[in-house]
């Protein structure tokens, strides 16, 4: 397909246009703009409802477990109010993630009235992608579940239900770095509970009796040992991926970049806005 004297081709990588170019000439686009995103994927929403259960069983062995039968009570009400902070930034930060747009190009944008606008130079490249019907920006891939391109898409997480890209990874970046220190403060509780119980009497160290708090504490400490590791390599994975201005998909296809690469701070400023302040660790904001 040609028009207006530029190549018009279908393909599914690398694209050339530039990440500013966007789609606004339909009522369309505003429309759903108003809308919540939401994926509709069965997967997706069973492991998030998965991760909301997780999290609220933590909550309730560190509370009515180990905290409220305490004798200490600064040490309960200190360590309670921490790790219920943190809980709700967790699960605000997996809100945020899973209702956020993650940067999708709009559908079926592909006509000649908008590559018009694009005020293409004769014989310049544009690229179409063929599942979606769409322009794609530089640095955009399609997402096979979300069915729809992706700005800078790092990949898709059914934890969150959604994709992680250009516009929601500063909240992904959150939700792993809070699931993974309410984990490492669930384990700590853990340790120190047994050991109070070891020493002194298991029917005084907490209101259930000893064979259920041993179950519930070490189920406690499974699910925190394998969500603080995985929630720390993530977090790990995604500063890195931040820092050298390259998403998951562009570092396993090995691609070439054909953008100038933002320099480790300026990557860091641009994912989680302007210069350094509690706002970058506020799910809120």
């Amino acid at each position: 397909m040609q028009s207006s004297g530029h190549r018009f081709r279908d393909v599914e990588h690398h694209p050339l246009l530039a990440e500013n170019d966007s789609y606004d000439s339909s009522s369309s686009e505003a429309d759903m703009a108003e809308r919540v995103w939401f994926i509709r994927d069965g997967c997706g929403m069973v492991c998030a409802i998965m991760t909301w259960l997780l999290v609220v069983y933590a909550d309730f062995v560190v509370t009515f477990v180990m905290l409220l039968p305490s004798k200490d009570f600064w040490y309960s009400v200190i360590n309670g109010v921490l790790f219920n902070c943190l809980a709700v930034l967790a699960l605000s930060s997996h809100l945020r993630t899973m209702l956020t747009d993650p940067g999708a190009v709009p559908k079926g944008n592909a006509t000649k009235e908008y590559m018009d606008n694009l005020q293409l130079k004769p014989g310049e490249v544009i690229y179409k992608c063929p599942k979606c019907c769409s322009i794609k920006p530089e640095r955009a891939h399609h997402c096979s579940i979300c069915k729809r391109c992706i700005r800078k898409m790092d990949h898709h997480c059914p934890w969150v239900n959604n994709c992680v890209g250009e516009k929601n990874q500063r909240f992904f970046v959150l939700f792993t770095m809070y699931i993974a220190l309410i984990s490492a403060h669930a384990l700590v509780l853990c340790g120190f509970q047994f050991f109070s119980c070891v020493r002194g009497q298991w029917t005084e160290c907490s209101d259930f009796s000893p064979p259920v708090t041993v179950i519930l504490m070490i189920f406690l400490c499974l699910e925190g040992f394998l969500f603080l590791t995985f929630t720390a390599v993530m977090f790990g994975t995604q500063i890195h991926s931040i820092c050298n201005d390259e998403t998951e998909i562009e570092r396993l296809k090995s691609e070439k970049p054909t953008w100038e690469r933002r320099l480790r701070w300026e990557g860091m400023k641009s994912v989680f806005g302007g210069q350094p302040s509690l706002l970058w660790i506020n799910p809120f904001a």
